[in-house]
């Protein structure tokens, strides 16, 4: 910027207000931000230039000694200590870096905020985080247990590539546009019926350069013809044979994982007793603790007995009796 004024790069007379200052630096901020003017870089140029003017002239210390020493006001200080003399009065030279939240009242965040607002339903818009997204994903039993993976087929929105303004043959008059998306994404195990899986930066794109949103896997687990699951807890029923529960017997429980577990039932195992094999139920989501296992016994009466059997039963009947 060397040789050239500030003031006039604004716009604005030597005198003018703090007010008047912003006014300008307003409307000329409007008129070259980067973002109404993607890959324009003498507008990107433009814009930087105005900024470093704005940045001195709308502080009172740095305008007074931009005033009184001109290009060479950043030294201003220097000079002074040193008793040397007074630089000839020129224009102004900025160069220092623009930083958000740099200036005194309402500061650059503001003004951009203010600004930046009124461009809604224009293309030229602050970067801004894409929306997040839900998906829902249906599981096994098995599958919640030991964890999955699916393709999901999605619709993205995005700020449409080819949009024209009004009747644009991608998105009419919307300036959005949408694509299908393929995705790989990961269901951990342990997940419950309603548990709600967070894919970051998987949902829809952001805006001129944002962040994109997340997506949100909702999980239905569907319900399994032979265990049931209360929170981290598993339930089966284990048939017994008869002889089994009466003399006790090493019976085989099985699992959801497919593991069949042994459990040791003592003699006389009345029917419907429950016994808990601690760690075998599911896992606990985001942790590697597990819940239990309960099985239930389901003692089985013989059938199709041969004389022989019925012969014995009838002995043991009268024993019992006696």
């Amino acid at each position: 910027m060397a040789g050239k004024d500030h003031y006039s790069i604004l716009g604005v007379a030597r005198k003018a207000s703090a007010k008047e200052i912003k006014q300008a630096y307003r409307k000329l901020a409007r008129q070259y931000h980067p973002d109404v003017n993607p890959g324009d870089k003498s507008s990107e140029a433009k814009f930087k230039e105005i900024n470093q003017s704005y940045e001195v002239l709308s502080d009172s210390e740095k305008r007074k000694k931009y005033d009184k020493f001109g290009e060479n006001w950043e030294h201003a200080d220097q000079f002074t200590r040193a008793g040397g003399r007074q630089p000839h009065r020129g224009f102004g030279t900025g160069g220092t870096t623009f930083e958000f939240g740099d200036m005194d009242g309402a500061g650059f965040n503001g003004i951009f905020d203010s600004i930046l607002g009124d461009f809604s339903g224009r293309r030229g818009r602050r970067p801004a985080r894409g929306q997040d997204q839900e998906y829902r994903v249906d599981v096994s039993l098995e599958e919640a247990y030991r964890g999955t993976t699916r393709v999901l087929e999605t619709q993205v929105e995005e700020q449409c590539s080819s949009c024209k303004g009004e009747g644009c043959p991608k998105c009419g008059r919307s300036g959005r546009a949408r694509r299908p998306q393929r995705l790989e994404v990961t269901v951990p195990p342990g997940v419950n019926d309603g548990s709600r899986v967070r894919v970051a930066g998987k949902g829809a794109p952001g805006h001129r350069g944002g962040a994109a949103g997340d997506l949100y896997l909702l999980i239905s687990v569907r319900p399994d013809k032979r265990f049931q699951r209360t929170g981290d807890d598993i339930h089966v029923e284990v048939p017994v044979p008869l002889a089994d529960a009466v003399l006790g017997a090493e019976i085989e429980v099985p699992s959801v994982g497919g593991k069949k577990l042994a459990l040791k039932i003592p003699a006389e195992t009345q029917n419907g007793k429950m016994f808990r094999l601690g760690g075998q139920g599911m896992p606990r989501l985001g942790d590697n603790a597990r819940g239990d296992l309960f099985a239930r016994i389901h003692v089985v009466l013989p059938t199709k007995l041969s004389k022989r059997e019925k012969e014995l039963f009838e002995e043991l009947k009268t024993i019992r009796a006696e």
